[in-house]
């Protein structure tokens, strides 16, 4: 049995509805974690396996099951038995490499997009793929590997006051997608402060470090497009969507993660044109910085010349030439040297060649 596969292109030949991990293998155990609440009560268990999360689904709660790590495929497969969702779907939850998007289905509703984080700070991004099945008071929620971004909704839930423990499955499903986008901000803020910098940049010392950083940032970009882009089709296809699974006032709320996704996308737009930009400009000012150094050299050269034609002249070994026997020739031919320097460094002054 294929255990895991690093690109999609390499299950070429295999049938559709193939359950095969498809990503990068994360070095964790994979988990099972059950949230099961509702206005007055809330419980949250880790579990040892899919059966287990059968007693805890009931009509007057909503179970919410995580699952972090997809590399054990029997897990993907007995949820998809137990809960009767399409083969085609389960192949899309464990190939990580999916354009986010959204799809209606008579039972249920499937969503993926990526969860985006920075690294140290600059412009290498993490991405990571959150699936999302949406049934009857039940969310599923199938990451790649533990991390802390659901941390805030489960905080959360566990406030008996919280409006969400109030709300249906629907709501806890925007509630997971509004958490992730609003990741995002903080992703533009430090693309801001990083251009930013590197404008600076190019307007007092642009280096190859400066040009590395701004090929770092563009490739970036693109990869961030690819993620984010489709969000709008994404999320207009939920406010379309007629299933019964969603309801009139959560699309609302929908509404508002479109508004944040849509700001994120004018935001990359201006970021791939600053980008653009900042390469001209810095092949401009390294195209200054050498035609400077060519004037300076075409400067020196351009002294010289007469130089070497005197130094030339007196320099040939004909017998009568007069100026060798002079006395004060040799000072003399000096001050000749320094005069036509000094003119020539005057004339290049005023006509502002310096």
């Amino acid at each position: 049995m294929i255990e895991s596969l690093s690109y999609a292109s390499e299950k070429s030949g295999m049938p559709p509805g193939s359950l095969v991990h498809v990503g990068d293998v994360h070095d964790h155990i994979q988990s099972i974690s059950v949230i099961n609440y509702n206005a007055s009560q809330i419980e949250k268990r880790t579990l040892a396996s899919v059966d287990d999360i059968l007693p805890y689904i009931t009509p007057d709660t909503i179970t919410w099951i995580i699952v972090n790590g997809l590399q054990n495929v029997s897990v993907i497969e007995a949820i998809g038995r137990y809960f009767g969702i399409h083969d085609l779907v389960l192949e899309d939850i464990l190939n990580t490499h999916q354009r986010p998007k959204f799809e209606d289905f008579e039972n249920y509703l499937y969503i993926v997009f990526k969860a985006i984080t920075l690294q140290n700070g600059d412009a290498s991004v993490e991405y990571e793929q959150i699936s999302l099945l949406l049934l009857n008071n039940i969310v599923f929620t199938f990451k790649e590997k533990p991390d802390d971004i659901l941390d805030p909704i489960i905080n959360r839930l566990n406030i008996p006051q919280s409006h969400l423990r109030a709300q249906g499955s629907d709501y806890l499903v925007y509630v997971i997608m509004d958490t992730v986008i609003d990741e995002y901000f903080a992703l533009q803020d430090t693309f801001d402060d990083l251009i930013e910098t590197i404008e600076d940049e190019l307007l007092t010392n642009p280096t190859n470090d400066t040009l590395t950083a701004i090929q770092k940032i563009k490739r970036e970009l693109i990869y961030l497009r690819r993620s984010i882009s489709p969000l709008r089709e994404l999320l207009a296809a939920i406010h379309r969507s007629e299933s019964p699974l969603l309801s009139e006032r959560t699309k609302h709320y929908f509404t508002d993660v479109y508004d944040h996704a849509i700001r994120i996308i004018e935001a990359l737009e201006s970021y791939r044109d600053l980008i653009s930009g900042m390469l001209d400009i810095y092949l401009s000012s390294i195209s200054n910085k050498m035609n400077e150094t060519m004037k300076v050299l075409t400067v020196f050269s351009t002294l010289f010349i007469p130089l070497t034609f005197i130094a030339g002249v007196y320099g040939m070994n004909f017998e009568f030439m007069p100026e060798l026997k002079w006395r004060w020739g040799y000072p003399l031919l000096w001050v000749i040297f320094i005069a036509i320097s000094g003119l020539l460094l005057n004339f290049f002054r005023k006509r502002k060649w310096l």
